[in-house]
């Protein structure tokens, strides 16, 4: 599946505006969808703690499946905004945030030298994000290096707790 443009969405604080972390990520794929990304498939929801661990508020997150005429670059700077709009300040690394959008790759491009990096420099290590990419895309491949996703997924660090949300919470 070499064409997709792969979004992780994350959030563990709630919104003034939008409620608690789940409902963040609904609306933030709505925002999305309302800027001109077409939403092919969405993930489940699931909670993970954070990575690294830490006494921050467990995640929600999930992966979808876009098309845009975007560029990367524009995509990325397009994430950034919708971040900003949701309240996401950019103050340190590994914060708790209202709402985290990554380009987790953009077709088979791989890119090494210029933000974004793709494709994302650590999607092999974060079950938050192999995990609902599994529901998306169980036959990925890892543009870099053509390790499947489910080799992605055995090669996980042992010590990350994430499990899927029921439909309804």
């Amino acid at each position: 599946m070499p064409d997709l443009i792969l979004i992780a969405i994350g959030s563990n604080l709630p919104s003034p505006a939008f409620g608690p972390p789940r409902a963040v990520c609904e609306a933030a794929l709505i925002e999305l969808s309302r800027r001109g990304l077409r939403i092919i498939r969405r993930s489940r929801w699931f909670e993970s703690a954070p990575v690294p661990l830490s006494d921050q508020p467990w995640f929600v997150n999930g992966v979808a499946v876009v098309e845009t005429s975007l560029s990367p670059v524009d995509l990325l700077a397009l994430l950034h905004e919708v971040e900003r709009r949701f309240g996401r300040e950019r103050r340190a690394v590994n914060e708790a945030r209202i709402l985290d959008l990554d380009l987790i790759a953009y077709r088979d491009l791989v890119r090494t030298d210029a933000p974004p990096l793709l494709p994302h420099p650590r999607l092999q290590e974060r079950a938050f994000v192999l995990l609902p990419l599994a529901d998306v895309a169980p036959d990925w491949r890892h543009p870099a290096d053509g390790r499947t996703l489910s080799e992605l997924i055995r090669n996980l660090a042992t010590e990350q707790s994430i499990r899927p949300l029921s439909e309804g919470g």
